[in-house]
């Protein structure tokens, strides 16, 4: 298998309002960044990901661009972001961006333009389609209904048709068909940062680029309203694979860079093999969403389930064997700008827990095979925000529009907004965008300004880095021993093949990870109660790690713990 310092590396994702706020205005900024590199490179990480800083109105905070080449001015400067790659490469992290070019802000000039006029040259960089007509109404055209709710549509009086926009109407969604759409995109969003020194790129909603422009309907599967799920009929359209080809030969293979997509709704592994496949030359990497969207509900996730631990194993064991006898990469994560809090939904928030669950979901993370992804506030246990909280608190688009859309529907049934809400409090994106917790100051030392743009979890007096710095037995200090054990066992854990154990065990999850000269074995407690270890696994071996103190040998595994045997 081919070393490459993307597939080597750890990489600490960072969403710029929540880090941190070096000029006091309440909101997080680049310089904020720069100023705790140091704090990112002692975690032990080599590659940091910034979430967009890119010059935004700022409706779905950042992924919404007015221009590729600008700063958002409270975020800093392009001289802020110059010095924060420097920074970076000083301290040998490699440092990726957000590639945001499925739409753009409604306010970006190339929008303008296209909706000035029919006669405009950009006038096609976008989508616009007429009307249906039915009984003399006007209809969108076709029900597909948006990421964050709603109707895919929005009409423009000034033209006199619909645009297309997946997402909020404030983001209209590009025309990659025009091949001079994809040109400004390679100038505009990628050789400009690339020639400045970034490293590669997350790519946002990789396979939703290629649309089915015949648009037919959805099947309706929500009779209540008349926008319908359409995820089959929006990603992987029939030119994706053609244009990220064209992306990586025209710009991409350039570079010495990474790549890696956020690849929603695509749960054929042979599939998901034809985008990052080293020989199909589109991408390095994907993001599988099946851990992160295992609570959804059928209707949505703001309907979470209750799942079983043999599913958890099930997609994990998928994504980490699809890549065996090919020339693949997989993705460990387990949190992002787009989840809630892993403590509170795969361990438990339970302060008796919380730390122990986080460290045992370190424990897997570090030991699979791939890149490992780590966000902010995950290396100290962050959790989800108080279930006191009201919905006041939450700032997310789509978090505020669901919870808009389910009291208009039920004419504010107590009952109805009562369950949405408990869904919000689990599955919400809101949790991972709280500020960081740095220590036990005003506003966790988030920012000096009397009110922080989101309010900062109740329990920063006892969840923050500088306490946990301080503790070797704490989430920060085992996280950077689980980081440094990867790296001193990357053949065994980063490459080494894997395979589960004792499947049918719904409350631990083992696994033997194996090379050609060494083999582990994992073993996770993912309840709250006492189980029984399954000696056979471990027999003849040395236990290498625990996250309780002291050395645990005992044939039953406490609460929420964890053990490598080697």
């Amino acid at each position: 298998m081919t070393k490459e310092w993307w597939k080597e590396g750890v990489v600490y994702q960072i969403y710029p309002s929540s880090f941190k706020d070096y000029n006091g205005d309440g909101i997080g900024d680049i310089l904020g960044i720069t100023s705790e590199l140091d704090y990112i490179k002692s975690l032990g990480v080599d590659i940091i990901w910034v979430c967009p800083f890119y010059k935004s109105p700022q409706y779905d905070m950042g992924y919404d661009i007015s221009d590729y080449q600008d700063v958002y001015e409270q975020y800093g400067t392009v001289e802020d972001v110059d010095a924060l790659i420097q920074g970076c490469h000083d301290r040998g992290l490699r440092i990726i961006f957000d590639l945001v070019v499925n739409h753009t802000s409604h306010l970006h000039p190339w929008f303008q333009e296209s909706a000035s006029s029919k006669d405009n040259p950009k006038h096609d960089w976008y989508i616009w389609r007429p009307a249906r007509y039915i009984n003399g109404e006007r209809h969108p055209p076709c029900n597909w209904r948006g990421f964050f709710g709603g109707s895919v549509w929005e009409w423009n009086d000034n033209i006199g048709e619909y645009y297309l926009h997946l997402f909020a109407k404030e983001q209209p969604d590009l025309n990659w068909d025009n091949p001079d759409v994809r040109q400004a995109i390679y100038n505009d969003a990628m050789r400009f940062w690339l020639d400045k020194g970034v490293d590669g790129f997350r790519i946002d909603t990789v396979n939703m680029y290629s649309k089915r422009l015949d648009f037919p309907d959805a099947p309706v599967v929500e009779p209540d309203t008349p926008w319908q799920p359409a995820y089959d009929l929006i990603c992987n359209g029939p030119r994706m694979h053609e244009f990220l080809r064209e992306m990586n030969d025209e710009v991409l293979s350039k570079y010495d860079v990474m790549t890696v997509g956020e690849l929603p709704h695509t749960p054929d592994p042979a599939h998901v093999l034809r985008y990052i496949s080293a020989s199909a030359c589109q991408l390095q990497q994907v993001f599988q969403m099946d851990l992160v969207f295992l609570d959804f509900g059928e209707r949505s996730k703001y309907y979470p389930r209750k799942w079983v631990l043999t599913e958890f194993k099930e997609a994990l064991e998928k994504w980490q064997c699809f890549i065996e006898g090919n020339d693949g990469w997989t993705t460990n994560f387990l949190e992002n700008h787009d989840t809630g809090r892993s403590v509170s939904r795969y361990g438990s928030d339970d302060p008796r827990f919380a730390g122990l669950s986080a460290k045992m979901l370190a424990m897997l993370l570090t030991t699979l095979t791939g890149t490992t992804y780590v966000y902010q506030g995950q290396e100290i246990g962050m959790v989800n925000a108080p279930k006191t909280w009201p919905i006041e608190e939450y700032k997310d688009i789509e978090t505020l529009n669901y919870y808009t859309e389910v009291k208009q529907i039920t004419g504010g049934d107590t009952v109805a907004l009562e369950e949405v809400m408990r869904g919000i409090q689990l599955t919400a994106r809101d949790h991972n965008r709280l500020p960081f917790q740095w220590n036990a100051s005003t506003n966790a030392g988030f920012t000096s300004r009397a009110k922080p743009w989101m309010r900062v979890h109740d329990n920063y007096h006892t969840v923050n880095a500088s306490r946990q710095s301080e503790d070797p037995s704490s989430v920060l200090s085992f996280w950077k021993r689980m980081i440094r054990l990867r790296k001193q066992y990357s053949e065994l854990f980063v490459h080494g093949s894997f395979k589960i154990c004792d499947f049918e065990n719904e409350a631990v999850l083992s696994y033997v990870k194996e090379e050609t000269k060494s083999r582990a074995v994992v073993v996770l407690n993912f309840t709250d109660k006492p189980q029984e270890l399954n000696l056979k696994l471990v027999r003849d071996m040395t236990m290498l790690v625990s996250n309780y103190s002291g050395k645990s040998s005992e044939p039953e595994l406490k609460p929420f713990e964890g053990r490598i045997y080697i």
